[in-house]
């Protein structure tokens, strides 16, 4: 889909939920990637949280493999220089919008927008968009058919992101929680 027709509300969940500096970094974000080593760390090793920006995972899931290694990450944070180089950052967002994976054989906001709510990306309302967001980290984990609570915790979460990242009001996160 073309990037202006993804709603602003749309690429703001995303990017709450994904990548809060992404229009500040140049695809690399080393204080994201530091905070998510120690906390893994401190997690006995699990990992908890994420540290890749939304252009390594454009990287990742097009040009390298799903495998986890700690050489994989190497390549990804190299290679997500050059995108940044090239295209601009709403192009970056259009191609992750447009690959990422969001459960239920869904790649892309389209086909995500369609298996969960039956409506193309543009009818996608503020409470879909969040909890079409929460997915990447782990789509099956949170998927809203299966394990509805963690869907909508997760949703919750996307929602206070877009709250304390300034795109939407107080009022507006509180209407997006009551909706059903």
């Amino acid at each position: 889909v073309s990037f202006d027709r993804i709603p602003m509300h749309v690429r703001q969940a995303f990017i709450a939920a994904e990548d809060q500096s992404f229009y500040e970094h140049r695809g690399v974000d080393p204080v994201g990637i530091t905070r998510a080593f120690v906390n893994n760390l401190a997690a006995g090793g699990r990992k908890v949280q994420g540290g890749s920006t939304i252009t390594q995972q454009v990287v990742k899931s097009l040009l390298l493999s799903r495998q986890k290694s700690y050489e994989g990450k190497i390549k990804e944070i190299i290679l997500s220089v050059r995108p940044e180089q090239h295209l601009s950052k709403d192009e970056i967002l259009a191609l992750y919008l447009n690959h990422i994976y969001l459960g239920s054989s869904a790649y892309g906001i389209v086909a995500a927008a369609r298996e969960y709510f039956d409506k193309n990306p543009e009818q996608l309302t503020l409470p879909e968009a969040a909890l079409l967001a929460g997915l990447p980290q782990a789509p099956s984990r949170y998927s809203p058919f299966r394990h509805w609570p963690r869907a909508k915790a997760r949703q919750r979460y996307v929602l206070k992101r877009m709250y304390d990242s300034g795109f939407i009001s107080a009022e507006e996160r509180e209407a997006a929680l009551a909706r059903p």
